[in-house]
């Protein structure tokens, strides 16, 4: 099947000739007459399998020409680098239509985006928080709205965007088509299609826990993380073969760390994106990795999904993940349009439940690398991999240095005060013979008699 085989429009086919698109992945190839049909749609693939285009083709293709004001397709994303790719990707799809596309996220000038609004637009792409922000300001009107989409819902729900959501679906007009994709289906997901979706239709392709074929997958068992480093360094060396390398890490410490790592080992050659850095940090490391002028990007999970950068030749897992989804995910970023993938895996001993549950998710085994002669290993141990020692019945002993001083002395009797309680305003009144307040009439009464 073609996407002439589809019943597009003139401006789409031109716009797919000029990217070079001829055959619709199977996501796309089932997507299209069920979501152009204005039924509700759950739509489950693997990440990098198009699924922008998958529901974007539909609703250009019906989308009509207007001047109105107020927006008629909501796209929900969970991370600003996706703002950003699906606004570029809607933009590269509608190079021969008339419409207005704006992405609102947060991190920015939000009086920048409530002008943008305010010039009118057709396709809204935005995160939950930034576009709730919006909504409370009556800036942006969503009472036009005929089209929601929601991608990457459980990465959404996973970053807590779940109380968002409610927010902004009870301001949303009831009439709606409702769209969502998913690279897993999980409880929360489903609670929420059964809360807000009217009878959908269903499209399953693969298994979340089925690898891509066309993705090489190999692991090393290494003891610790210098020694992983050092490995890291003797892979590295071979620039031809490790032309762009996208490197994931457990969490934003290790993010750090590691890059500066590899700018000891590579200088100029690597970049890091995480929750910390700003958003402009984050665009130029995307955009400097997807340009070539970087060849190594050390990124944590939350960019693990939607990041879609062609060409990169390996994903290295610096941590193994605890949850097996995440590792699907991660080695989804490459093997991307059908082509050849590389997957390594690095393991310690603490990480082999993680191995256990990733080799169990996809029923098969990853093959097993010896670490080369060459490759020093290590007996340094950062701070994490160290024993805690800790005492095990008295876990806040106090040493002596928090013994009183020799200056220390208990206060003299006369210095001491008395915790009087309720009883205080009696003894003042016994006292001065007077009230506590002047507004007491019934008092200055007894007294004058």
């Amino acid at each position: 099947m073609t996407f002439q085989d589809l019943n597009l429009n003139t401006p789409l086919y031109n716009a797919l000739d000029d990217l070079g698109f001829t055959t619709p992945t199977p996501i796309q190839e089932q997507s299209f007459s069920v979501v152009a049909s204005g039924k509700d749609v759950v739509g489950i693939a693997q990440t990098g399998t198009g699924k922008t285009l998958a529901y974007m083709l539909p609703i250009l293709r019906n989308l009509k020409y207007s001047r109105q004001d107020n927006p008629r397709v909501l796209v929900l994303v969970p991370t600003r680098e996706l703002v950003v790719q699906v606004v570029s990707e809607i933009e590269k799809f509608s190079k021969y239509i008339n419409n207005r596309v704006l992405g609102v996220y947060g991190g920015t000038n939000i009086n920048t985006q409530k002008q943008a609004v305010a010039q009118g637009q057709d396709i809204i792409v935005a995160t939950p928080g930034r576009l709730y922000d919006l909504a409370v300001s009556r800036v942006l009107q969503l009472k036009s709205i005929q089209k929601l989409v929601i991608d990457e819902v459980d990465v959404m729900l996973d970053l807590g965007f779940r109380h968002q959501l409610m927010n902004i679906f009870d301001i949303l007009p009831q009439r709606r088509q409702n769209i969502m994709f998913s690279a897993t289906m999980t409880k929360d997901v489903d609670e929420l299609i059964s809360d807000f979706f009217i009878n959908p239709s269903k499209i399953s392709i693969a298994v979340s826990g089925t690898p891509l074929e066309n993705i090489k997958q190999e692991r090393y068992d290494v003891p610790n993380f210098y020694t992983k480093v050092n490995l890291l360094e003797h892979l590295l060396l071979d620039k031809d073969e490790f032309s762009r390398v996208l490197i994931f890490v457990a969490y934003k410490k290790m993010a750090d760390r590691l890059f500066n790592k590899l700018e000891e080992l590579f200088p100029g050659e690597s970049c890091v994106i995480h929750s910390n850095k700003t958003q402009n940090y984050r665009l130029r490391s995307i955009e400097q990795f997807r340009e070539g002028e970087h060849r190594l990007l050390v990124a944590t999970d939350v960019m693990a999904r939607g990041l879609d950068i062609e060409g990169v030749s390996h994903v290295i897992n610096f941590d193994t993940p605890d949850y097996p989804e995440n590792y699907m995910h991660r080695i989804g970023r490459t093997g991307r349009a059908e082509q050849e993938g590389h997957s390594i895996l690095l393991s310690t001993d603490k990480e082999k439940e993680g191995l256990e549950r990733i080799e169990e998710l996809m029923q098969m085994q990853i093959e097993a690398l010896s670490i080369p002669d060459t490759v020093e290993i290590s007996t340094e141990l950062i701070e994490e991999e160290r024993p805690q020692i800790r005492e095990r019945n008295n876990p806040i002993k106090r040493s002596d240095a928090d013994a009183p001083g020799p200056a220390f002395h208990e206060k003299s009797e006369k210095n001491s005060k008395e915790n009087l309680g309720g009883s205080y305003k009696f003894k003042i009144a016994a006292k001065y013979k007077k009230p506590k307040t002047r507004g007491d009439k019934n008092y200055n009464r007894r007294n004058k008699k």
